[in-house]
């Protein structure tokens, strides 16, 4: 009998948000796996760091390349692919011998996670089960204390990787809008949500939940770069009470 694949969502990165089921789940898993940059720590493993078993055995899944520039002949879609096939066969391989593999995702699995990329190409072979965790975009508005969206407005999502036009287009027609994915685009993103008319509005959320959070108006944000776990939040512009 194949072993359970487990796709486990940890949340935006406080230790306390891990869900009951997720803490179950990764508590009894034979294998647990996880990704992470070249020479970095893993943000999924560092949320989830106190509730694993003492010498539970561990998979590292490291990415071959993340934000680097690399030269023109080389492909960042094609070092992607085959690294996310080489972990899916390390994990087949496991799975094949009855072991139960939960494979860790910062936030939620299916929303912008790299447990996706395994899943679509595992999930057709083997028992399995995603358990979703809390998105880091809640998490963002969480610590805003403020409503995200509310009555009939439309929560937009946009990644800051879009181009300047895309992006300023999507955001003027927008109630409400997380923008992920900032990294060297903040800069850029500020420009558009300033041309967009919505900066009074928005904040920089910085690793929201965890001990080094910081959050500021996206006017105040420096726009040299932002680090992985970071959003802008525009939030509802209608909530009761306002």
């Amino acid at each position: 009998m194949t072993g359970r694949l487990w796709g486990l969502g940890v949340g935006p990165g406080d230790p306390e948000l891990v869900t009951l089921k997720a803490y179950r789940i990764l508590r009894d898993a034979d294998v647990v796996a996880w990704f992470a940059a070249t020479g970095r720590e893993s943000n999924a493993r560092r949320a989830v760091a106190v509730h694993l078993r003492p010498g539970q055995e561990e998979l590292p899944l490291i990415y071959p390349v993340t934000t680097e520039t690399l030269p023109a002949e080389v492909s960042y879609e094609g070092l992607l692919a085959k690294f996310y096939d080489e972990a899916a066969a390390s994990i087949g391989a496991l799975l094949d011998d009855g072991r139960d593999v939960a494979v860790l995702c910062e936030g939620d699995p299916l929303f912008y996670g790299s447990y996706m990329y395994l899943h679509n190409r595992l999930a057709a072979y083997y028992d399995h089960e995603v358990v979703p965790g809390v998105p880091s975009m809640l998490a963002g508005a969480a610590v805003l204390g403020t409503p995200l969206v509310s009555l009939n407005e439309m929560l937009t999502v946009l990644s800051g990787v879009l181009p300047a036009d895309e992006l300023y287009r999507r955001l003027v027609s927008a109630d409400a809008v997380v923008i992920m994915k900032l990294g060297r685009n903040l800069a850029k993103v500020r420009d558009c949500v300033e041309r967009a008319g919505l900066l009074a509005r928005a904040w920089y959320v910085e690793r929201a939940t965890m001990e080094a959070q910081r959050v500021l108006p996206l006017a105040d944000a420096d726009a040299a770069r932002a680090p992985y776990f970071s959003l802008v939040v525009i939030p509802s512009a209608t909530a009761p009470g306002r």
